[in-house]
């Protein structure tokens, strides 16, 4: 698929043609836990989620309801209160663990340990133009490299681990027998992280239109991401470490239950089963060769016409009965 829309490559600082940028910040309010910067052309509203995860979201006009599939509603009201304070040149929020500026001639943000080290900085920052296609704004970030920097996530991308110096589209795709660097495939996380110095941080861009993120393709020191329509909507997540991210991100987007004793156990699969009589066969060769099995996938094949929650009744006439007798076989080995 033909990226249609290139939003890296320009200068720090200078206009980009057919782009649209916030510009310098008139007015800055707080609405109970919300942070509200208010610019010539666009507005921010930072939340501060905890002292390591931020949420940066803006919009040219209003905002729309705040509603999210991704993220845990509760954690995000949450919330804590977090003073600002100011200079001739920035907004300073300080947490904890991290400081963020604001600059108030762009809406450019900074976020840097508290001792000044720089985390994660931004390029141009956020910026859009109008996408004619589907009505509404192409929304951008891009963001500078730091020296010796690497990004990692995405989900499933068949290539290096390091994803830098590549550019991605994120979109679910049925794309059976990839290659290596294809994309996009099926599994898509708008989540990455990044590494630089001993610094790892976390960033997810909430947006469920279609995604595209840069990490250096176009210019080897811009990092960027954007989509199709929405709003710029992201969270930081602050490390250091690594793992200490991803603790943070699942807590942000909500964890799981533990799955039942079943599924920890052996899983038979490959790409399908049929008909009956061969998974019977499958299941019997396992318990004769005494190799634990909990389960056996039966992959497209059990459907009729491949279509879900269907079956195939020439391949299973009786599925109920098929699975309970393999349940009663496993219930002789306990």
């Amino acid at each position: 698929m033909e990226v249609v829309t290139n939003p890296i490559g320009f200068n720090q600082g200078s206009p980009v043609q057919g782009k649209d940028f916030p510009g310098t910040i008139k007015k800055f309010h707080r609405e109970g836990g919300r942070l509200y910067f208010d610019a010539d052309n666009s507005k921010l509203e930072v939340r501060v989620i905890s002292d390591e995860i931020l949420r940066f979201r803006f919009n040219q006009d209003y905002f729309a309801r705040d509603f999210s599939y991704a993220i845990d509603p509760a954690i995000v009201e949450k919330a804590v209160r977090a003073e600002v304070t100011e200079n001739e040149i920035n907004y300073i929020l300080e947490t904890a663990a991290i400081r963020v500026l604001i600059n108030k001639l762009n809406l450019q943000i900074r976020i840097e340990t508290l001792t000044g080290e720089v985390i994660c900085e931004d390029e141009n920052g956020y910026h859009w133009e109008p996408n004619a296609g589907y009505g509404g704004n192409y929304v951008y970030c891009s963001k500078h490299i730091q020296t010796n920097e690497v990004f990692y996530g995405l989900g499933d991308k068949p290539c290096d681990l390091n994803l830098r110096g590549k550019r991605f589209l994120n979109w679910g795709t049925d794309t059976y027998g990839f290659a290596k660097e294809q994309d996009p495939l099926y599994r898509n996380i708008p989540f990455y992280y990044g590494l630089h110095d001993g610094m790892g941080y976390g960033l997810f861009f909430d947006n469920s239109y279609q995604t595209f993120f840069d990490f250096g393709f176009e210019n080897p020191s811009i990092a960027s991401f954007w989509a199709e329509g929405g709003e710029m909507c992201y969270y930081f997540i602050a490390g250091p470490e690594l793992l200490r991210v991803a603790e943070n991100f699942t807590q942000l987007t909500g964890r799981p239950e533990l799955p039942p004793l079943w599924a920890l156990g052996y899983q038979q699969s490959k790409w399908s089963y049929y008909p009956e009589s061969m998974v019977r066969e499958i299941a019997s060769e396992f318990r004769t060769r005494e190799i634990p099995c909990d389960v056996i996938h039966l992959d497209i094949d059990y459907m009729d016409g491949y279509r879900c929650f269907t079956w195939d009744k020439e391949r299973f006439p009786d599925p109920p009965k098929m699975i309970d007798d393999l349940k009663k076989e496993a219930s002789k080995l306990y």
